[in-house]
């Protein structure tokens, strides 16, 4: 757990510090990429979710807490001997804020502090006017993000991936990394059309589950030289030699056609949910066999694209009654991750 040697405790009584504009006026798009080149930063929700973020390695930069939730709040960053129990239980008092003058600058920069770490708090109705809700978590942090994995760190060892195409939606994209992480599936792939895992509203379905469960963009991929034959000859190249063959970093992949084809490379059987008469049913016996299955939804209205169905080893449907054509893409994952995920 990250520990911080100073804790700056900043009283607040509106949401007019431009200290809170990370959290009331930069949209999430911007935040993610506000550092660039370097990673850029969310929004972590509750304090089950920031203890879920905390424990995957993220770093805290600012946070905004409850009153009645300060001594909470202190305690997980402190180890027993840092804080005593009279303190905690006193963190809340007025009497124990210390005060913090705030400096104009930019954002970005004015973040990262290091140990100099500045916690708002506030009480519940103002925190309310933060999120536009009653925040029932009694937290939001500030956290930076890390550097994007590559689908090949999770194709190389993974054997139950579920895989998002074009779903656009931030609470649907939560509920699915849920569902994957409670029912026995290794890892998640998206498309970089999915809405990003790391939006507040994301996280916070997922329960903090995307912190849990590896992911990264299929169509999105981190290459060195060491992944590259360059030698080999060109009717033998994988897709990962045909692609960029003489420069390192940051590639993209087209989707469908090239990110299946690495998925093919890498063993997988891909396994398309769509409503299809030539399908399979989700209990075929076939798809529990296989060693290396990704299980593929699609977006909200369409599903998946056509092309992927073709490309795809098996399509699979759900059986339906009452006339009733499909189920939300969430709740067609967790049918989907029961049957087909490792128990």
């Amino acid at each position: 757990m990250i520990k911080f040697n100073i804790m700056n405790i900043i009283k607040i009584t509106d949401t007019n510090l431009s200290e809170l504009d990370i959290y009331t006026k930069i949209p999430e798009r911007q935040l993610l990429t506000i550092n660039e080149p370097e990673p850029g930063v969310f929004i972590a929700e509750s304090f089950k979710v920031l203890e879920r973020a905390l424990s995957a390695g993220y770093k805290p930069l600012s946070a905004v807490v409850e009153d009645r939730c300060l001594a909470k709040f202190k305690a997980m960053f402190a180890s027993g001997d840092d804080v005593g129990s009279e303190e905690i239980e006193d963190a809340g008092n007025e009497s124990s804020v210390t005060s913090f003058t705030v400096e104009k600058s930019d954002v970005s920069s004015r973040l990262f502090l290091g140990d100099n770490f500045p916690v708002f708090t506030a009480a519940g109705e103002v925190l309310d006017s933060i999120t536009g809700y009653h925040l029932t978590g009694g937290c939001l942090c500030a956290m930076k993000r890390k550097e994007l994995s590559s689908p090949l760190e999770i194709l190389k060892s993974a054997k139950r991936i579920a895989l998002m195409e074009n779903v656009m939606n931030p609470t649907n994209v939560g509920a699915i990394f849920r569902s994957a992480a409670a029912l026995g599936m290794d890892a998640v792939l998206l498309t970089r059309s999915c809405a990003d895992p790391l939006y507040r509203r994301a996280i916070r379905v997922s329960m903090g589950t995307v912190f849990q469960i590896p992911w990264a963009f299929v169509d999105y991929w981190n290459v060195s030289k060491d992944d590259i034959n360059q030698k080999a000859p060109a009717s033998e190249r994988t897709i990962t030699d045909k692609i960029h063959p003489s420069q390192e970093g940051w590639c993209e992949l087209s989707w469908p056609e090239e990110g299946i084809e690495l998925l093919h490379e890498q063993g997988y059987k891909l396994a398309s949910m769509a409503l299809r008469n030539e399908s399979v049913s989700i209990g075929d016996l076939r798809l529990k066999d296989e060693d290396k299955l990704v299980v593929a939804l699609g977006s909200e209205g369409e599903g998946l694209l056509p092309k992927t169905i073709d490309m795809s080893d098996y399509v699979v449907k759900i059986p339906m009654a009452h006339e009733v054509d499909s189920l939300n893409v969430a709740a067609a994952s967790a049918l989907a991750f029961w049957e087909l995920g490792r128990h």
